[in-house]
């Protein structure tokens, strides 16, 4: 008797959900996501803020979009993924259904449940896809983790009361600790 199969998810589950169920999509399993706590909700805010403001002040062509926002990393339907925010140079890779292909940078926020997906699974998705800059901001640890994948540099750990530095954007930095979180 063959064993069972293993359910091999698409993009098309994930447009099926129950209305207000996110998921991502890596290589064909499904993965849950917990609505983002205030701390999430405030960093993300801060941070979408500041990069907007940056790119609009200084006649960038990129865009900041933050969560949900759907990036489709590879060209099947097997792979869906929402980061926190994703900052996109190349308008060509921007439909209405999201990015088609890697973001210039990708800004994780871990949240509890997300620790193992931000740390490891999405950092080396991100890496093979060719992000050039990788985030992860964890407010548990109060740090931010940097990696320059375009020049295959990292990790550079910052802590929360620090300018942590854009390697997309020369001159371009962020610091949390203005904002009290």
């Amino acid at each position: 008797m063959p064993l069972p199969q293993e359910k091999i998810y698409t993009v098309e589950d994930i447009y099926a959900l129950p209305a207000g169920q996110r998921a991502e999509l890596i290589d064909g399993e499904i993965f849950y996501m917990a609505p983002p706590n205030t701390a999430h909700q405030r960093i993300s805010s801060v941070l979408h803020a500041a990069i907007f403001n940056y790119i609009r002040d200084n006649g960038g062509s990129c865009e900041v979009f933050h969560a949900p926002f759907a990036v489709f990393l590879t060209n099947d339907s097997a792979n869906y993924l929402e980061p926190d925010l994703s900052v996109i140079c190349d308008k060509g890779k921007i439909d209405g259904t999201g990015c088609k292909g890697a973001p210039d940078w990708v800004i994780e926020i871990v949240s509890p449940g997300s620790k193992r997906m931000d740390y490891y699974t999405k950092l080396s998705l991100y890496r093979a896809a060719g992000v050039r800059e990788y985030w992860i901001v964890d407010p548990m640890k109060r740090v931010s983790i940097v990696y320059d994948m375009e020049h295959d540099d990292g990790p550079v750990l910052h802590s929360f009361s620090e300018a942590v530095h854009c390697h997309i954007y020369p001159g371009f930095s962020i610091s949390l600790s203005d904002w009290h979180i």
